[in-house]
């Protein structure tokens, strides 16, 4: 019975991200937008679109993009979340935790990034009708993007970098040190978690409004990363890395799209 309830719970999990990317999938049909987001016919006058005019338009109405955003966070960020809850199963029973408690970590980690969805909507719909990004979440102005990529290329660097990844790449660490049994505290565990969590990977959710947030190829690689970020074996090598090639990418976006815009 225990292999039972653990395989089906695995299976869920792995069912709810693979709905997710289903979802997103089926979203960018609909607006009409290739792998990497890039509009056809109805897509461009969709981006085209003043989002002050009267008319019903989802993508400028909070709740219609916080659910965008929040079923973005279930694709891209639960992939991530695999080797801490099978750091967790690694201590159900030394230190005497639950099935209960394995979903509290889940339902934790999963609450901060709806949170942090509902953040970067309204940041992307003050982003819109500021006059910076069009419907679709692309800069108008290229240097617009470089600046981002430099950001957060800079940020790879940073000690707040430093400190959450420490923590994201080593869960176990993290166990150990606020342990709390049951559902309530795997909850507990799982906020914490995941606000280290959303500390480390934030900048590469912004990255999506380089290229357009519905870009289904920026999503996956993305997702790749943040993976490989948190791997206990190669996890620490690649993050300085990833820091210099976006720095790298983010002057040559200034250089040459600066200069296709002027």
């Amino acid at each position: 019975m225990p292999h039972l309830v653990r395989s089906t719970l695995w299976l869920g999990f792995f069912g709810l991200i693979l709905l997710s990317w289903w979802w997103l999938y089926q979203m960018a049909m609909a607006m009409d937008l290739d792998l990497i987001g890039r509009p056809g016919e109805m897509g461009q006058r969709m981006a085209a679109m003043d989002p002050r005019m009267d008319m019903y338009m989802p993508m400028a109405e909070f709740g219609p993009l916080f659910w965008m955003w929040a079923v973005m966070m279930a694709a891209m960020m639960l992939p991530t979340l695999v080797p801490t809850l099978t750091n967790y199963e690694a201590l159900m029973v030394s230190a005497d935790g639950t099935r209960a408690g394995w979903l509290g970590v889940l339902f934790g980690y999963f609450i901060v990034w709806v949170l942090f969805a509902a953040v970067i909507a309204g940041a992307q719909l003050a982003l819109l009708f500021g006059g910076v990004i069009d419907m679709l979440g692309i800069p108008k102005w290229p240097l617009v993007g470089a600046a981002l990529m430099i950001v957060v290329g800079l940020f790879q660097f940073s000690r707040t970098k430093e400190v959450c990844h420490g923590v994201c790449h080593s869960p176990m660490s993290y166990f150990l040190g606020h342990w709390k049994t049951g559902f309530a505290g795997g909850l507990r565990m799982g906020l914490g978690l995941g606000a280290f969590c959303v500390g480390c990977c934030w900048g590469f959710m912004a990255l999506g409004f380089v290229g357009g947030v519905m870009s289904l190829l920026w999503m996956g690689l993305a997702t790749l990363f943040m993976v490989i970020e948190k791997l206990p074996q190669i996890g620490q090598y690649v993050t300085k890395p990833m820091g210099f090639i976006l720095i790298l990418a983010g002057i040559a976006w200034a250089l040459i799209g600066g200069e296709i815009w002027l």
